[in-house]
């Protein structure tokens, strides 16, 4: 069935400017459940590290220049040059408690840059890291990890308008800070390098969010959507404020993106619902690609029940592939805005962010 929609109203209000200290806290490495953590600079410039009351320097090409993070209980027990100190919590940042460069990792496993503050604690037993970055900083590595090599810059644009919509709205999807970088919230890396794609379409897009009765919206996307794009309550979840609409999606309804899985009948009756937490669980269990989308149909086969879909992820909001093709054909993030957002509105970021209602789901799957 064809669905209709209405032109974004491109209207920006002029009262809802932002101050510079927009930032945003990001609970990362957390897939990894770590009880070590290692932390140096990666710039020349010295990061300055307070905990239990001491201050001291991680000074780059030093016998300072890592600090070595070990959880024992309750404690944080932290190595620095052959000596030891016991801490409750750990804050890391520049000279003038600003953002540093720093490189945080999980010895023998990984380490990853970042731009921003650090702050440490133990939580059951877990290292619980927290940067906290400039918004736009953080739009920035999500578009750069969230988007394909090659995608045109209209639609990188489109993403980072709806992935700061979504960090504008969403806050406190967590306890203790306010996103995770899985796509739990929104998947995030290390910032994209100044000039690349991913940093054009972010500062083209600089403060740009969808607003719907002047909040803004908790914007989702999807890789493909199969044809049309869902709604929340097709699979299960609720809305917020914005009602979101099914729309179609030219590219994937004439190009849809097939699949089959067979599954056994119990898991099938788990699916039969079409509601992304079925969903969720069955992938928990067999992989996060054992069941690609919500838009499915389902036959008997032996012991067996093959499913046969269309769609890569939860199908509602921006459709990822959709908006490259709209890209590719001339249109502009405005329109690719407007197609997937129905009688919404570009305003900007404001100081204060109105909460709105989300669910335990991520919004790009």
């Amino acid at each position: 069935m064809r669905w209709s929609w209405m032109p974004l109203l491109l209207t920006v209000p002029l009262s809802s400017s932002l101050t510079d200290a927009r930032e945003v806290r990001i609970g990362v490495l957390g897939i990894f459940h770590p009880q070590q953590l290692s932390l140096s600079t990666s710039g020349r410039d010295a990061i300055v590290v307070t905990a239990s009351g001491q201050t001291f320097f991680l000074q780059p090409g030093s016998t300072t220049e890592r600090l070595q993070i070990r959880a024992s209980g309750d404690i944080l027990l932290l190595s620095l040059a052959g000596k030891e100190i016991r801490a409750k919590e750990l804050h890391a940042a520049g000279r003038n408690q600003d953002a540093a460069d720093l490189v945080l990792g999980v010895p023998g496993k990984m380490e990853r840059r970042y731009r921003g503050t650090l702050d440490v604690k133990i939580v059951d037993g877990v290292l619980v890291p927290v940067i906290t970055m400039d918004l736009e900083t953080a739009v920035a590595s999500v578009v750069q990890a969230e988007s394909l090599a090659g995608t045109p810059l209209e639609a990188l644009k489109a993403q980072a308008v709806v992935t700061r919509s979504y960090f504008a709205a969403g806050a406190g999807r967590h306890a203790g800070y306010d996103f995770c970088d899985l796509t739990h919230c929104q998947f995030l890396r290390e910032a994209p390098r100044p000039g690349s794609p991913a940093a054009r379409a972010a500062e083209a897009t600089r403060d740009l969010i969808i607003t719907f009765d002047d909040k803004p919206v908790a914007a989702m996307f999807t890789r493909s959507c199969g044809g049309h794009t869902l709604t929340p309550a097709d699979i299960g979840i609720p809305s917020g404020w914005y009602p979101y609409f099914s729309v179609v999606c030219d590219f994937c309804y004439k190009n849809p993106v097939r699949w089959s899985r067979r599954v056994t009948p119990e898991d099938a009756v788990i699916l039969s619902d079409h509601r992304e937490a079925s969903r969720l669980a069955v992938d928990r269990r067999l992989g996060w690609n054992a069941v690609p989308s919500n838009t499915f149909q389902e036959r008997n086969h032996g012991a067996e029940v093959i499913l046969e879909g269309v769609g890569q992820g939860h199908g509602v909001g921006l459709c990822q592939r959709g908006a490259r093709a709209m890209a590719e054909e001339g249109a502009d993030f405005h329109k690719i805005i407007g197609r997937y957002f129905p009688n919404t509105s570009l305003g900007h970021v404001t100081p204060h962010r109105p909460k709105e209602s989300l669910t335990d789901r991520t919004p790009d799957q």
